[in-house]
């Protein structure tokens, strides 16, 4: 039987007089790849911030399933929701540039290590915990840049490196903090054939390995391809919610891409 991994409860985002995400209901399941599509201005993007704790939801719940207990993900500050288990990348990448590929990803893990050196102490005396520390981050960093085939590139700058690597870097930065679920904005943007075949193989990978997806993205052919679940939004609101099967034959779905239905004012 299916578990869930995230749940949104009437989830709503107001922006003065504009309700940006209104009233969103959805679960997404443990180790599937469940993808929110919807025309530019949808509130796809206000429905990130908000589970990510970029922004605080103006009503509703959010609830990330931990070993089974829900935890109430709209109480807690951007910070605690990563700690609790959620990972993202961005539509603009955000990289650390003047960082190496490597040393990205071991910023990635700073809780660990400042944790193992009693927050800088053991580091400045050589502590064994946090060299013990260090080699266990080091061979995790090595193992993502294995996984997106960036071991090459470990030591150059990650802003030195081509668009679609920056791509899978941010990914395997995201890994590392051990997330049980990644939210993913816009992955494939600005990708090539070749690159979004690349990044769907590794996503099917990571879902694979445990870890449940949650992905924004506009080319179909990766939504449609991957896809264990999708959820589309319209003006801020859920229109559809399926397999790709059931969302591709949906009339309100073809609807809103082809700008037919109803007049509303665009919603963020």
């Amino acid at each position: 039987m299916a578990t869930p991994i995230l749940e949104t409860d009437t989830l709503t985002m107001r922006f003065g007089g504009l309700v940006a995400v209104d009233a969103v209901t959805f679960t997404a399941q443990r180790d599937d790849i469940t993808a929110i599509i919807g025309p530019n201005g949808a509130g796809k993007t206000t429905l990130f911030n908000c589970i990510t704790g970029f922004y605080r939801p103006t009503g509703g719940a959010l609830r990330l399933f931990r070993d089974g207990a829900p935890v109430e993900l709209h109480h807690l500050a951007g910070h605690r929701i990563a700690r609790a288990g959620v990972a993202r990348t961005f539509q603009n990448i955000r990289l650390f540039p003047g960082m190496t590929a490597l040393e990205n990803l071991l910023v990635a893990q700073h809780n660990t290590l400042m944790a193992s050196t009693g927050f800088g102490i053991g580091a400045l005396l050589g502590a064994p915990r946090y060299r013990r520390a260090q080699k266990a981050a080091i061979a995790k960093a090595v193992h993502w840049l294995e996984v997106t085939d960036l071991l090459a590139r470990a030591d150059d700058p990650a802003g030195a490196l081509p668009y679609g690597q920056q791509r899978r870097l941010e990914i395997a930065r995201a890994m590392c903090t051990d997330p049980l679920l990644l939210c993913l904005d816009e992955p494939a943007a600005g990708l090539n054939p070749r690159e979004s075949e690349e990044l769907s193989a590794l996503l099917r990978m990571i879902r694979d390995g445990g870890c449940s997806i949650l992905l924004i993205e506009h080319d179909m052919g990766v939504v449609m391809g991957i896809s264990d679940r999708i959820v589309v939004l319209d003006h801020g609101r859920k229109i559809a919610d399926g397999t790709p099967g059931e969302v591709r034959a949906d009339p309100r779905v073809i609807a809103a891409y082809l700008g037919e239905g109803d007049e509303g004012e665009d919603a963020a």
